[in-house]
């Protein structure tokens, strides 16, 4: 599943409106903290934490 991550106002710019695929575990959820966190893999292939309230689903 992808996503685009929107940021807010202290998100470094070069982060802001990135395309990023949701990291899955075994069972198939996607890999979510207890905080509302969620691991995503960039484009680029780094992986990183974000807000996951600032996520939205990009239809394919």
């Amino acid at each position: 599943m992808e996503y685009k991550y929107l940021g807010d106002r202290h998100t470094d710019p070069g982060m802001k409106n990135i395309i990023c695929t949701a990291i899955r575990r075994n069972d198939g959820k996607c890999v979510r903290g207890r905080n509302g966190s969620m691991l995503v893999q960039s484009s680029n292939g780094k992986k990183l934490v974000v807000v996951g309230r600032l996520l939205r689903k990009m239809n394919k």
